[in-house]
């Protein structure tokens, strides 16, 4: 059928969707010039309302030709003045776009895509909220522009948003983002449904590119896809004071609907678990519980790397020296919590009520900068080496067991392998240039060996179909009551 397709219907649709968006521009680019903020608040006047239904008629001709023939609509949309945000999920794919198209809301967007032929123009047409990578303090601008629209009392457009912040393959609800949630004010929940039988349309952070995505979803004949508009969400005053509160219990409200799991896995979870380093985590890896500890504990993500060159430096200066859990709490400049001392029961080796700072470190190292390998084996060595720069194979198992997050680990092998001159110690950059010439060390080394052994290196290769990864299953989704996996046992 994707041969006979790929040779007939694929590239006549591709052409067609091409036009209609082609077709488009013009009149989104007239109805976009000369448009300043007091206009956009004000009411459409008579010629932008029949752009509106000429450009929403001509994105739906575009839809069809990409075999949506039919697109399915449940519940009532919202007026702006009841929600100034509709909050969309599951996001899976650039087809989620469907639902903008329909109703012209506002999306945040990067504000380099106005820049891009054609769909900048459109994209400006819908008056998007534009989040700049170049500025530092973009994050907070955006939150205020959100708010700023959404206080609005229905004069902006409504803001469509998807709070998961990535595309996941539909199993479940990753924790939603609160950016949405910081106004206060109502939303109105959005679900999607793909109720094809064979799923072309999820594009995630494995399985096929977006390429082969559209390919696939064009060469069949018919795509299906509902979209259902739930009832207005009121925040209680508790929730308008604790948007992650808010974010949350809207979640569950769209994962019954939905008939799926929540996880409280994030965006930056999957990062870590599917990272192209060197070192994959594996799947039973307390790495995962770590990062969520580290973003509970308050560390920002935009200001973990200074964060970790400051610990990094205060470590050295402790080198061996063991702390009990209130100079954990000095050392991190955080008041002692139920967040601080879950954290510090991960490093608590032999529940003795000490921990070994250099772990926590490496750990944070890892969680820092997940596809850079050798520049965290390069900052343990740092940590552990003695005074000639050397590291013994017990400082090697040390370091890897903590940047993997696994409690048990073989480095025998690896660490014979590294010291050619069997000298029993090894520096940095005979690790660097062994790792050089053998660049999949980990596989070849460490894995091999242990692959359902004790130690649980299973590695997280091995993912859900287009989804993000094992880790992500609704079966995998804590409830925040199980106990903590230690490093050590």
């Amino acid at each position: 059928q994707i041969a006979f397709m790929t040779l007939t219907l694929f590239p006549i649709r591709l052409f067609f969707a091409a036009f209609m968006m082609l077709l488009a521009w013009p009149f989104a680019f007239i109805a976009s010039m000369g448009s300043d903020e007091q206009e956009l608040e004000k009411p459409l006047s008579w010629w932008r309302k029949i752009v509106d239904i000429l450009l929403k008629a001509i994105m739906r001709m575009m839809w069809l030709a990409g075999g949506f023939h039919w697109i399915t609509v449940k519940g009532r949309r919202a007026l702006p003045a009841e929600a100034a945000i509709l909050t969309v999920a599951p996001h899976s794919s650039y087809f989620d776009a469907i639902p903008v198209t329909m109703t012209f809301a506002s999306i945040v967007m990067k504000a380099e895509s106005k820049d891009i032929p054609v769909w900048g123009t459109l994209i400006k047409y819908i008056r998007p909220v534009f989040v700049s990578r170049s500025d530092q303090d973009s994050r907070r601008k955006t939150v205020e522009e959100i708010k700023r629209r959404a206080q609005s009392d229905g004069k902006w457009p409504q803001i469509m948003i998807f709070p998961e912040g990535t595309c996941t393959n539909r199993s479940c609800l990753i924790t939603f983002k609160p950016g949405a949630f910081i106004p206060g004010v109502p939303v109105q929940p959005v679900v999607l449904r793909y109720p094809n039988k064979l799923d072309t349309i999820t594009w995630t952070w494995q399985g096929p590119g977006a390429f082969e995505i559209l390919w696939l979803t064009l060469c069949q004949f018919h795509n299906s896809v509902e979209i259902e508009f739930l009832p207005v969400y009121i925040p209680s005053e508790e929730e308008r004071k604790n948007p992650v509160l808010y974010a949350n219990n809207v979640r569950c409200v769209m994962a019954e609907a939905l008939g799926v799991s929540v996880t409280d896995y994030t965006f930056e979870d999957c990062q870590l678990a599917l990272a192209e380093g060197q070192l994959r985590l594996p799947s039973d890896t307390c790495l995962l519980e770590f990062a969520k500890l580290v973003r509970s504990l308050g560390l920002k993500p935009e200001t973990l790397q200074d964060d970790l060159d400051k610990y990094a430096a205060s470590a050295m200066k402790m080198k061996k020296e063991k702390v009990d859990v209130k100079e954990f709490s000095a050392y991190l400049e955080f008041p002692v919590s139920h967040t601080l001392e879950s954290m510090f029961a991960l490093f608590d080796e032999n529940e003795d009520g000490v921990i070994d700072i250099r772990e926590f470190v490496i750990a944070l190292s890892v969680v820092c900068k997940p596809s850079k390998t050798l520049e965290t084996i390069q900052l343990a060595f740092q940590l552990y080496q003695s005074e000639s720069g050397t590291i013994t194979e017990e400082d090697l198992a040390h370091i890897l067991k903590t940047a993997m997050g696994v409690s048990q680990i073989d480095v025998t092998h690896l660490f014979r392998a590294v010291d050619e001159e069997e000298k029993g110690k090894i520096t940095y950059d005979d690790f660097y240039t062994f790792a050089e010439l053998h660049p999949h060390f980990a596989e070849d080394y460490l894995y091999a060996d242990q692959m359902g052994s004790e130690s649980g290196l299973e590695t997280s290769s091995l993912s859900a179909p287009n989804g993000i990864c094992t880790d992500f299953s609704p079966d995998n989704t804590g409830d925040g009551k199980k106990p903590l996996q230690k490093k050590l046992n």
